[in-house]
């Protein structure tokens, strides 16, 4: 089940250097200047078992003359619209803030939940601070410190029990493709395509109790769900930010998804925004086909389909064993090589390996290419096995995994994806101690 925190509130009170502890990543800039967050920032974590995405928001401000103010603001009002749950943070170092009143008569109007999470407590003293904060009407005030985690886990206790009375409805045990991207670069055109063509192919079936609408796919020796994402909204909604909405769009379609095909436009060529979709489904270990749509409308010369994929494959970097396919939608050239594809990753990504096969394989590689010894010590794997997970992933137990570097991680990935079939499948390697 799709579940999505935002975290609001006026600037530099925190709401980055917390999005940073959640997701685990440095994806966010923290920097003592207000308004640094000028755009959103996605990504995702889980608590207990329960995943769920977070937004972080640019700080709002009102009244102020920065040029930014307004699209903040209705980026802000946005992601309260998408999220499940809204941490509005405020400062305990600082304290009350006329900024932090204005923020509070905005979130009113939201019918979501909403915790109040005072920051930067990180002794007695500024525990007691955090009181005056009772005025701006909730019921609870969390007090936690983003810096050194104190006070997150019985913030997130509260959080994700939220979620958990969220219900998802039945849905066949099918795999589930979902075609993603930026809005007019085709999806559903292909999947009109896909599903006008034989009578036989439809069947509507409900979805989650939010966005993703699924359709089910019977033909040509195929069966699975199509998951579409566009046109959801009504047109009224997304003349203020229909790119912050395709990304709403993709978080909820890729986390209740097997694999993705994303979409681009190969008039306009691959963006920021299709980077930051790629990313996500990445990080959501879910396997992924990207397929350059409008290939008809493109001058082409002897190298210009070899040049464009080149230029895909670097700004999609590390990960570039992903099939990329071209097509034109408007005139059905290979839409249905892309469900082959599709499927064909799903199968790799559900594929298992033997532990006996692994070790066959992979240990007399890694045993010929050791990882660079440190400080005079050298690693060595002792056994290798496959993860009980939903996705491929593989743990090497050898005796100094602290010493194994990125770059020896990289080349076992390579190693992996040679010997095995994962193309268009993330794959993760942990190394442990024996």
């Amino acid at each position: 089940m799709s579940n999505i925190i935002a975290i609001v509130g006026r600037p530099n009170v925190g709401k980055s250097t917390f999005f940073n502890r959640l997701t685990g990543e440095r994806a966010a800039i923290v920097d003592p200047t207000s308004g640094v967050t000028r755009d959103r920032h996605y990504g995702t974590s889980d608590w207990n078992g329960i995943e769920f995405s977070v937004i972080d928001t640019g700080g709002v401000v009102i009244g102020s003359e920065d040029v930014f103010e307004d699209a903040i603001r209705k980026q802000v009002e946005l992601a309260m619209e998408e999220a499940d749950v809204i941490l509005f943070m405020v400062d305990a170092k600082e304290g009350m803030s006329p900024l932090d009143e204005d923020v509070a008569d905005m979130i009113r109007r939201s019918p979501k939940k909403v915790f109040l999470v005072a920051n930067k407590v990180d002794n007695s003293n500024r525990s007691a601070d955090a009181i005056e904060f009772y005025s701006l009407g909730f019921e609870k005030i969390y007090e936690i410190s983003a810096i050194n985690g104190s006070g997150t886990g019985e913030l997130l206790d509260d959080v994700v029990r939220e979620f958990e009375n969220t219900v998802m409805e039945d849905i066949p045990d099918l795999p589930k493709i979902a075609f993603v991207g930026r809005p007019n670069v085709g999806k559903s055109s292909m999947i009109n395509a896909l599903l006008g063509d034989e009578r036989n192919i439809v069947t509507p079936v409900a979805g989650t109790t939010r966005d993703s609408i699924y359709t089910r796919y019977n033909s040509f020796g195929f069966d699975f769900l199509l998951v579409d994402t566009a046109g959801l909204r009504k047109k009224g909604k997304v003349t203020e930010n229909i790119e912050f909405y395709s990304v709403m769009r993709s978080i909820r379609a890729i986390e209740n998804s097997d694999v993705c095909v994303l979409m681009l436009d190969a008039t306009q060529g691959i963006e920021s925004q299709d980077i930051n979709i790629f990313s996500l489904i990445q990080k959501n270990h879910k396997g992924v086909v990207i397929v350059v749509n409008k290939w008809d409308l493109v001058e082409k010369e002897t190298n210009t389909h070899k040049d464009y994929e080149e230029l895909i494959r670097s700004r999609i970097a590390p990960f570039t064993d992903v099939p990329i396919i071209f097509t034109s939608v408007i005139n059905k050239q290979r839409i249905h090589k892309t469900l082959e594809t599709a499927n064909k990753v799903n199968k790799s990504r559900s594929q298992n390996i033997p532990t006996r096969q692994l070790m066959d394989i992979m240990l007399p590689i890694v045993t010929e290419t050791p990882p660079p010894a440190v400080k005079g010590k050298f690693v060595k794997v002792k056994y290798i096995t496959q993860l009980k997970l939903a996705y491929p992933a593989f743990v090497f137990f050898c005796n100094m995994p602290q010493y194994v570097a990125d770059p020896y991680k990289r080349f076992v990935e390579n190693r992996m994806r040679e010997q095995f079939d994962f193309h268009g499948v993330p794959i993760e390697i942990f190394y442990r101690q024996k």
